[in-house]
This record gives C-alpha cells, structure tokens and sequence, in this order.
C-alpha cells in the first residue's frame, strides 16, 4: 500500500508540472512585447531571448540542426566574423538576413514569426555597440 501511495505521489506531481508548463519558457509575445532600448542593448538580456524565441526554438538555428552552418544559442556561435561584424552592422550578414536585403536568404524564413522592427533596430544597435558579450 505504501508503494502504491508513493507511485501516485509522483505521478500526481509529474502531471502538475506537466500541465502549469516551464515557467522560465518565453513566449513568442513577451519577446515581441520586450523592449530593447536604443542604447546599451546586452546581449544576454535584449539580444538572446530573440533568437532563442524567433531562431532556435523552431529547430533552425540550434545547436544540432545549424541551418546555413549557424547556430544562435551563444555567443559564441554568433560572433563569426561576416556573420557579425562588431561596430559594422551595415556589413553583417545577420543583419542582411533579418533585414530581408536583397543578395540575402531572408530570415526567419516564410510561415515564421518575424522579427519587429524593434527587434531589428536592437540587433543592429548591439553590434554598431561592438557586440559585446554582456
């Protein structure tokens, strides 16, 4: 009986978790609802939450999947030289991407939520800034 007790227990608790969801998760509209100031934009709190909501999280630009070779879950994976270019955001392909320039693959592509203009503006402000790791 004491078995059976415990058994329950955890699976009630399993199936509460389970139903309130991650708390820590960011949606979709809190990212777009957020916003990113017009100076001093820190990547760890302005700039990841975006490409972890609006890149990463619909399987492109993670870790295993690296869609055109790119991953955007760190920092790391972000600062590739053409990729970003610090202080140059005018040379940076990621913003050619997100812009949708000609000569670029606009990103995120068709049938995704895009980025607002916000969100554009904070991206190129933090690497004009340096793209620093912050």
């Amino acid at each position: 009986m004491k078995n059976r007790l415990g058994s329950i227990s955890v699976v009630s608790l399993f199936l509460l978790a389970f139903l309130n969801g991650c708390k820590d998760t960011v949606t979709n509209q809190q990212v777009d609802d957020a916003v990113i100031p017009a100076s001093k934009v820190l990547f760890g709190k302005h700039i990841q939450p975006v490409f972890n909501v609006k890149c990463t999280s619909s399987g492109c630009h993670d870790d295993e999947t690296r869609a055109g070779s790119l991953s955007l879950t760190t920092w790391a994976n972000v600062h590739v030289p053409g990729i970003i270019n610090d202080y140059e955001p005018e040379t940076s392909r990621l913003v050619w991407a997100v812009e949708g320039q000609l000569g670029s693959s606009s990103m995120p592509p068709f049938g995704y939520p895009g980025l607002t203009k916000n969100q554009i503006d904070g991206i190129k402000t933090w690497i004009k800034e340096g793209a620093i790791n912050n």
